[in-house]
């Protein structure tokens, strides 16, 4: 019959009743020696019988690991990075960590704030995921706890940061509309001061240039990765009186923006002007029409930077290839003569 009351049952009370020492339950629980086979079946029979829980802070905390991975990430409302979580989820679970997540908004100040709190939680690793903190400012949290940072770049034995290739794949987008016919080619831009928002922006212009297409000023307009931004921005080319067939925004959340402002105008999408995003969040295959737009593989991101984090950790991790970008062609964008 099982012991309801698992929290007064002692580590010593389970050893008396296995016939073993308290050192060799602490070391099978521990994981941390080989427990023979007959003394192994004699504490699991007693550990289930008594319905025993180990005190696993006080595990931890003596082995110097909290078994716990810090994740920052930007914004829960938006869903991005939701795929990336659940990657650095599942590989950390598999290892036996849980994840403790908090948002940095975009604000550097509260992004390394809650960095100091998730430190301050012992935990033992930090994932971040993008954010506007330098990475000068990274390099010193990784002095008191590893970081595996996603959007920049950064080789340290106790930080690592790497960006997929968003140059390519924007010079794949801007590829596509010229192929159809577009050379009057807006583009909706994102932070400038994030290292993907850059690259789309130089694989925009390289892509013109080496079709010999005059680079525009005035359309090429500012954004911030969300909607409003992609609507204000189209509101602007519009005021400005330039002629434009096509729209590459700098991710989806500006395309959805764009297209809304666009509707208001009654200009059809893509009869008037064709529309990329880039990130290929779930939504984009249900609006309307079927957004065009770069695949980011976002589990895969987040399994990379799991598989990166394990052996800063001391743990055995997956060989990492990082995961490519692909341009998925719907129905956002149609051939002109």
């Amino acid at each position: 019959m099982k012991n309801d009351e698992s929290s007064t049952t002692t580590l010593q009370e389970v050893a008396d009743a296995a016939g073993v020492s308290p050192a060799t339950v602490s070391r099978f629980l521990n994981g941390t020696a080989k427990v023979a086979d007959d003394k192994r079946r004699a504490i699991e029979r007693v550990i289930e019988e008594l319905n025993y829980k180990p005190n696993r802070l006080a595990q931890y905390l003596k082995s110097g690991s909290t078994r716990t991975i810090g994740v920052l990430t930007q914004s829960l409302e938006s869903g991005y990075f939701n795929k990336t979580m659940t990657g650095i989820e599942d590989v950390m679970k598999a290892a036996g960590y849980a994840l403790l997540i908090m948002s940095g908004h975009w604000h550097a100040d509260e992004e390394a704030e809650h960095v100091e709190l998730l430190i301050g939680r012992r935990v033992d690793a930090v994932a971040i995921l993008t954010g506007n903190m330098t990475d000068a400012q990274i390099m010193a949290f990784s002095r008191r706890v590893p970081i595996v940072a996603f959007g920049r770049k950064l080789d340290s034995e106790r930080a690592i940061g790497f960006c997929l290739d968003n140059y390519s794949a924007a010079c794949d987008a801007v590829q596509l509309l010229i192929e159809q016919g577009h050379r009057r080619i807006a583009f909706i831009a994102g932070p400038d001061d994030q290292e993907d928002a850059r690259a789309r922006l130089a694989g925009y212009r390289d892509t013109l240039a080496r079709h010999r297409i005059e680079v525009v000023p005035e359309l090429i307009v500012p954004g911030d990765f969300q909607e409003s931004g992609g609507l204000l921005a189209v509101n602007q080319l519009l005021a400005s009186k330039q002629r434009f067939t096509a729209i590459f925004a700098a991710n989806d959340l500006t395309a959805y923006g764009a297209r809304l402002a666009l509707y208001r105008r009654s200009i059809r999408v893509p009869d008037d002007i064709s529309i990329i995003g880039f990130d290929d969040l779930h939504s984009s295959m249900y609006t309307t029409p079927p957004l065009t737009t770069v695949r980011q593989p976002l589990y895969e991101v987040g399994t990379a930077i799991a598989n990166l984090m394990l052996p800063m950790i001391g743990q055995p991790g997956a060989q990492v290839e990082l995961p490519t970008l692909e341009l998925v062609v719907r129905e956002s964008v149609r051939r002109i003569s």
